[in-house]
C-alpha cells in the first residue's frame, strides 16, 4: 500500500527498522570494564570521593563516573538497570547496630538452643520452662481533645491530631515462650524492684513455682544486668536460671515480637481517656491474646546465627568492637 507521499508501507516499516538498528549500533554494548566501575562506584560512601552528599542516586552516579571520565555519556537509566543485576541500591540504607560484645556468638547461641529447647547440649525436661522478660517503656496515654470518629462505607475512622498528655505507664512483661502464656504489670517506672515485682508475679504460681528449671532471658538493661542481678534472682528462687543475652541483641528476645503486637493492636492509635484505661487494655489484651495464640514459629538456629555473623563485614566489626 502507498501513502500520499509516494511511499509504501513496507518501506517505512523498513527505515523505521533500520533508524532504530543504527541507533543501537551506535551505542553499542558498554564494555564490562566500566559497567564494573561503575556498580564499585556505587558501593562507595559518597565521602570517599569528596562528595557533599549523604547516599547517591543513579543520576548522581551518572554524573560521577562522567566527571570521572569513565564514559562521555551515561544516563541515569542505565546506571539504574546495572546496578539492579546486582541488587545494589546505594539510595537506600537502614539503621544498624553492629555487634560488639566479643562473646555475641556464644551468648545468642545459648538462647537459640533454649527456643529449641537445649541447654548445654541436653534437651530441656518437661518441667523445664523458658521465659523472655523485658520493659516497653513510656506507654503514654494520649487524650484526643475530639472523640474518634468510627469508620464508615467510604470512609476510615478519624482520630484527632491534637491531644493532651495523661501520664506514661511502664509496660513490664514475661512470655512463656513454649507454652505462649503471658504475664504483664504496669508500673509508674522501670528499675530493679519493678522487676522483681514481675519475676515473683510467674515465681510465685504454678507451674513455674515447682518447676525443676525456669529459664529467664533478659537483656542487659539497668533493672536486670549482670552478676548482682543473677545472685539476687536465684537468691529468692533457686530454681530460676537468668540467661543474658549479648548487648545490642533485643531481637533475639522474644518479648519483643510480643510487643510489636501490642504496639499495633493496644496502643496504634494511641487515644484514651485515662492512664487507668492503658492500664486496662494492657492487661485485657494479655487474656484476649492468650485465648488465641500459639507459641511464635521461630526458625532462626545456630547454624543461620553462623552465617549472618560471616557475612558482617569484618572492618566495621572491628572498629566496632574498639569503640
Amino acid at each position: 500500500m502507498w501513502s500520499a507521499s509516494g511511499a509504501s508501507a513496507s518501506s517505512t516499516t523498513a527505515y523505521l527498522a533500520w533508524r532504530s538498528a543504527r541507533g543501537r549500533a551506535g551505542r553499542g554494548p558498554s564494555p564490562p570494564e566500566v559497567v564494573v566501575q561503575v556498580k564499585a562506584l556505587a558501593c562507595e560512601l559518597p565521602a570517599t570521593r569528596g562528595l557533599p552528599l549523604s547516599r547517591l542516586s543513579c543520576a548522581d552516579i551518572a554524573q560521577e563516573v562522567q566527571r570521572a571520565g569513565l564514559v562521555a555519556t551515561l544516563s541515569g537509566k542505565t546506571v539504574w538497570r546495572w546496578l539492579h543485576e546486582d541488587a545494589i541500591r546505594p539510595w537506600q540504607h537502614r539503621a544498624w547496630i553492629f555487634p560488639r560484645d566479643p562473646d555475641f556468638a556464644a551468648k545468642a547461641g545459648r538462647i537459640l538452643d533454649l527456643y529449641a529447647r537445649e541447654w548445654d547440649g541436653h534437651p530441656l525436661h518437661a518441667e523445664d520452662f523458658v521465659i523472655s522478660a523485658d520493659e516497653k517503656t513510656s506507654v503514654q496515654a494520649r487524650l484526643r481533645r475530639h472523640p474518634t470518629v468510627p469508620p464508615s462505607p467510604g470512609r476510615s475512622a478519624r482520630v484527632e491530631h491534637e491531644y493532651t498528655r495523661g501520664g506514661a505507664w511502664a509496660y513490664l512483661a514475661a512470655l512463656d515462650v513454649h507454652h505462649a502464656r503471658v504475664f504483664g504489670r504496669c508500673e509508674a517506672a522501670t528499675g530493679i524492684v519493678p522487676f522483681e515485682r514481675l519475676v515473683a508475679q510467674v515465681m510465685t504460681q504454678p507451674p513455674y513455682r515447682d518447676a525443676h528449671r525456669v529459664f529467664w532471658i533478659v537483656d542487659n538493661g539497668s533493672s536486670h544486668r549482670g552478676a548482682p542481678c543473677i545472685r539476687r534472682l536465684q537468691a529468692a528462687y533457686p530454681n530460676l536460671v537468668p540467661v543474658h543475652g549479648p548487648v545490642h541483641a533485643s531481637w533475639l528476645n522474644q518479648i519483643e515480637i510480643y510487643f510489636s503486637i501490642v504496639q499495633r493492636k493496644v496502643l496504634t492509635p494511641n487515644d484514651f481517656t485515662s492512664l487507668v484505661e492503658v492500664e486496662t487494655r494492657l492487661l485485657g489484651f494479655q487474656e484476649y491474646y492468650q485465648s488465641l495464640a500459639t507459641p511464635f514459629a521461630w526458625h532462626f538456629t545456630r547454624s543461620d546465627l553462623t552465617d549472618l555473623l560471616k557475612k558482617l563485614d569484618p572492618l566495621p566489626l572491628a572498629l566496632a568492637r574498639v569503640a
